[in-house]
């Protein structure tokens, strides 16, 4: 396995001990959920193909080079305490500078897949921004999968994956932590292929429950 070449040097100069202190705590929060829930698997059961997104095929249409399958073997990200405390400050940075609007009063139309307009977008723009961060700071783009699923009132979201050697990782807006896929109170639908960003893969699900809540 190709080793992503990152992670030498980065420093989180802006992370304040308040978010740092998070960091920790959640890394032991994972710590003990991986060991509770063994049985669940810290990767998503991958299946087989499914039907590409309408607004991720627009999407693509508009920004072809976002699409394009690099040709290289996907990668885990190694996951450290650096790059964690990472994870959690784009995800938060992004969460604040986005205000939810949804894509029927910003563009008029139901569903429309593109980045931040004014600093504003429904779920799929957070998702879009926080890959695109993490891919500018080095991250490897195999390892960051836009995700469908099904949220708690049975409505269509996205979230971003990140595949680590500690499991499938999420990063969301309607959650203020950062979790594992399987502690999140979603169920999976489907996700980006790890080799191709323009080809979808579908997930098996087969929680018998989903998380009800979630404490901050």
């Amino acid at each position: 396995m190709v080793k992503p070449a990152y992670g030498e040097g980065f420093t989180l100069s802006n992370t304040s001990n308040k978010l740092k202190t998070s960091a920790m705590a959640i890394c032991f929060l994972i710590a003990g959920t991986y060991m509770a829930k063994a049985e669940t698997g810290r990767f998503m059961d991958i299946r087989g193909a499914a039907s590409m997104p309408v607004g991720h095929q627009a999407f693509c249409a508009e920004h072809p080079e976002e699409c394009r399958a690099s040709g290289q073997t996907p990668v885990l990200v190694k996951l450290n305490k650096m790059l964690w405390e990472e994870l959690l400050a784009v995800n938060a940075t992004v969460n604040r500078r986005i205000r939810p609007v949804t894509d029927a009063e910003l563009y008029g139309v139901e569903e429309y897949w593109t980045y931040p307009k004014n600093s504003a977008g429904d779920c799929e723009e957070y998702v879009l921004e926080k890959q695109r961060e993490l891919i500018s700071r080095g991250w490897p783009r195999s390892a960051l999968l836009i995700t469908v699923v099904k949220d708690r009132h049975n409505a269509g979201h996205a979230v971003l994956t990140v595949r680590t050697d500690k499991g499938d990782i999420i990063l969301d807006n309607q959650l203020e932590v950062v979790l594992p896929w399987y502690s999140t109170p979603y169920r999976f639908v489907k996700r980006q292929s790890e080799k191709n960003p323009a080809s979808w893969t579908s997930i098996s699900d087969t929680r018998v429950s989903t998380v009800a809540s979630i404490g901050n």
